[in-house]
Formats: structure tokens, sequence, C-alpha cells
């Protein structure tokens, strides 16, 4: 009996280095240039853009299932800077898809008017909406990214858009080569 727990430990041990060999010589690396596309993209993961977030869209990019003009909140920026990337045309945004906003957006719910149905809540993608059922809820308006998403299942109407005034966070600068604002993260 004893002769067989030692058998089977020597094989799982043996197993096991095998296994890890295989782990490391055979690492798979992610695709770079997948990474650099979703470097560029906002980050508001709105699906906008019909993918459910920044890096699905980033890997369609990549694999040419995806065009670079279908990101709103991104703009004309991050078009240019896809199509100099993948070195392609540069396009305009895809009406489809919405339209480019000239300041950045966040949304404030009408605290007076809601009526805590969570439906904003499941809508957002960035969990930026805090409230539970039955309850007031409210935006953490440092996390939200316009995506705008949360305003349509709103049964009340509570959910208004406003401009975000370009503080020292959200600034923008003149592209010397686009002559539009791209935003500068810090």
């Amino acid at each position: 009996m004893f002769t067989v727990i030692i058998t089977l430990a020597v094989i799982a041990v043996i197993f096991g280095l095998i296994l890890a060999y295989s782990a490391i010589r055979f690492k798979v690396e992610g695709d770079p240039v997948v990474d650099k596309i979703d470097a560029l993209l906002p980050q508001t993961q709105c699906g906008q853009c019909t993918y459910v977030g920044c890096r699905p869209n980033a890997e369609a990019m990549a694999k040419g299932e995806a065009d670079i003009n279908q990101c709103p909140p991104g703009g004309e920026a991050t078009i240019i800077a896809l199509a100099d990337l993948l070195d392609v045309e540069v396009k305009p945004l895809n009406a489809e898809h919405g339209e480019i906003k000239s300041l950045p957006t966040i949304v404030r719910i009408d605290e007076q008017t809601c009526i805590g149905c969570t439906l904003c809540i499941q809508a957002c993608p960035v969990d930026a909406i805090l409230g539970a059922a039955k309850q007031m809820h409210t935006i953490i308006e440092s996390e939200c990214t316009g995506c705008d998403l949360c305003i349509p299942p709103c049964p009340v109407d509570c959910i208004h858009i406003f401009e975000v005034e370009p503080t020292i966070r959200n600034w923008t600068v003149e592209l010397p080569d686009a002559g539009k604002a791209a935003p500068n993260a810090i």
C-alpha cells in the first residue's frame, strides 16, 4: 500500500513539473497591437461601438472586423490616432454610433424624482451609480464616463446630462496635424 502511494506521488510530481515547464515554455503573450489600440481608446466601456467594451473593440479592430470610426467618446482625436497606428485612412465618425461631443459630459440624477427602480444601475457599464431598490440613487461623478446609457431605461426621466467644465484634469490641447482638440490626461 505504501509503495502505491509513493508511486502515485512520484507520478504526480513528474506531471506537475511537465505542466510547469510547458506553461513557461509555451506561454502565449497578448497581442501587442491589441494592447496599443486598447490604450488609445477612452475606456468608457459604453458599448456605443456595438462591442461590450473597449478591449473587445480593440481586438476586433486588430483582426480587421471593426472600423476605426466607431467610438463617439474617443472623438476625432482617437480616430486620427487609430488611423496612424493601423496605417489606414482617417474617416469621419460613423453617425450610426453617435456624435462627437464638444465637451465631455456626465449625468446627474434628480434625487427628488428618483423612484429607486435600479434600471440605471443595471445599464451603467462602469458602476458609477450608487443606490438600492426603492431608494434614491446618485451618480459617483468621478467614475461617470458620460456614456449616457443610463438615460433611456429611466422610467421617470430623472437623469440629466451636464457638460463638464474644463479643469486641470480634463483640459484639451490643439493637435498639430488634426487641428482638433484632444483630451490630455494628466
